[in-house]
């Protein structure tokens, strides 16, 4: 394919990604405001993020599963009009249960077009020539990144139209995206009448990780560490993940070939990515509520002040994906990029909510450049070295381990800031002779209006998650460094040049 026809092909792939990202990212800066109005807590913030990265950690494998089996394009317009309906059902509710339930809905739809974009793109190009549209991909991602937070938080400022568009704006984008689909993307569709998708290894892969992300969500919280509760939580988990195993290596259609982990590219790959994961999801989903809670911005702002580490992620995964097709050189751009992101996540454990803001855009910027050079790559490194059979299983596999890290960062994460708070709120309150109550944030409280709060008090909360937020980010750190030691582990193999259907590894029938 030429340059030009690849471009046509993908054009309609990435608006359906930019789709998906916009959506997602539109109600970052906002849910401060979602969560008040529907008169939610701490909790239901971080469920509200947790609800959409369960459903695509447990959908994403599935998702993969089928791309293998049936046609790609169907599968990318099916995630697409999902998401879209679950978007329109969140811009409806009334409660924060409601919005939770949509909110797993539109995880179902992000699973799909986070597992089938990276697998359409291995299925046209070769990987040596991959990294340059990676780079397409990533600044995609950057852009749709950038203008979400800064349109919801305009939106949500703007009294006439309140944050309920921030739901609705992505629907007119979705149907474009499905027409560009139709007319650009022509795959081969893959004819295999005797395959079976595993649906018992499916629900239990997203069985173990449900029960795993609802004890980190809810321990510490509802019940002790400690507890009985924690432990029957522990063990379920534990079963469902051993049984997985037994299931899948009995399947003859596997969810997740474990015959994949064999090599050991694909292991690191997957290990790193759950760290990477972690660490970026879980640091990053709360700078909304530091800009607002900590330093007092509005819901614009805080998207203005967040663009340092969405266009260091732009830059880095464009450059690095580009260079990568030049040279055929990838590890040293991951060994970059986990120093990087350790570097700026403990950087941004330093700060408060008076830190001087270009010292916080430095850390931002640094972050951003892990990420972009960390996230599209190890991808790239999983797919030179696997068959076009199992494109599809082994990119969603990589996928699936970020999807869990970023949940079980967002979920651990959020416990530790909801306790984090409420300890300091305690003390600050106790430094003024006043005793802590009302909705003043920490464990189980409502998130708070600055504005109705008198000045005192209002300083108190301030440093409070400043301070708070800036431990979340203490704890990012080594984790992003568990990520860069794995990736010192992989070894770096040449580039292949030719494209998955190049490969002809398998039977296909008439294109979409």
């Amino acid at each position: 394919m030429t340059h030009r026809q690849i471009m046509e092909a993908l054009s309609g792939l990435l608006l359906g990604m930019f789709v998906a990202i916009l959506s997602s990212t539109i109600v970052s800066n906002a849910l401060p405001r979602i969560v008040s109005d529907l008169g939610g807590s701490q909790s239901s913030y971080t469920w509200v993020v947790t609800a959409s990265l369960l459903t695509m950690t447990a959908s994403t494998p599935l998702w993969g599963k089928l791309a293998d089996l049936t046609s790609k394009k169907l599968l990318v317009q099916s995630a697409i009009v999902l998401f879209v309906l679950a978007s329109a059902g969140a811009g409806l509710s009334q409660n924060t249960a409601t919005l939770i339930t949509c909110r797993a809905f539109q995880g179902l739809g992000m699973g799909g077009l986070t597992a089938l974009a990276q697998v359409v793109m291995a299925a046209m190009i070769s990987p040596r020539e991959r990294g340059r549209y990676s780079g397409y991909l990533g600044a995609t991602f950057a852009v749709a990144t950038v203008g979400g937070p800064l349109l919801g938080g305009v939106i949500t400022d703007t009294s006439w139209l309140g944050w309920r568009w921030c739901f609705y704006v992505g629907v007119p984008f979705a149907v474009i995206a499905l027409i560009v689909l139709q007319r650009t993307l022509h795959l081969p569709v893959v004819r295999r009448p005797d395959a079976k998708v595993d649906w018992l290894g499916a629900t239990l892969v997203a069985g173990a990780a449900s029960t795993l992300l609802i004890w980190v969500t809810l321990a510490g919280d509802r019940y002790d560490w400690n507890s009985g509760t924690s432990y029957l939580l522990v063990a379920l988990a534990v079963a469902l993940a051993l049984l997985f195993v037994l299931v899948e290596s009995r399947a003859a259609e596997p969810i997740i070939p474990l015959r994949l982990f064999r090599n050991s590219t694909l292991t690191l790959a997957s290990l790193a990515s759950m760290f990477v994961g972690i660490a970026m999801f879980g640091a990053t989903v709360f700078l909304s509520q530091y800009f607002q809670l900590a330093r007092g911005e509005s819901p614009t702002m805080s998207g203005v002040m967040t663009i340092p580490m969405i266009t260091g992620l732009a830059v880095s995964s464009t450059i690095s994906g580009r260079v990568i097709s030049h040279t055929g050189r990838w590890k040293v751009w991951l060994i970059a990029g986990g120093v990087s992101m350790t570097g700026g996540l403990g950087l941004l454990g330093t700060m408060r909510y008076d830190t001087p803001y270009w010292h916080l855009a430095l850390y931002m910027a640094l972050v951003g450049l892990g990420v972009g050079m960390l996230m599209q790559n190890l991808v790239l490194a999983t797919q030179n070295q696997v068959a076009m059979s199992d494109l599809g299983s082994a990119s969603s596999t990589v996928a699936f381990f970020r999807s869990l890290g970023g949940a079980v960062g967002v979920s651990a994460m959020g416990a530790v800031l909801a306790h984090r708070i409420t300890d300091y709120v305690q003390e600050g309150m106790g430094r003024l002779g006043m005793d802590h109550g009302g909705p003043t944030g920490g464990k189980g409280s409502s998130i708070p209006h600055l504005d109705a709060l008198p000045g005192p008090v209002r300083s108190v909360i301030q440093t409070s998650y400043g301070h708070g937020i800036a431990d979340v980010y203490l704890f990012s750190a080594p984790v992003a460094a568990l990520a860069l030691l794995l990736v010192l582990c992989i070894k770096e193999v040449p580039l292949k040049t030719k494209s998955g259907l190049q490969e002809g590894a398998t039977p296909v029938g008439p294109t979409d």
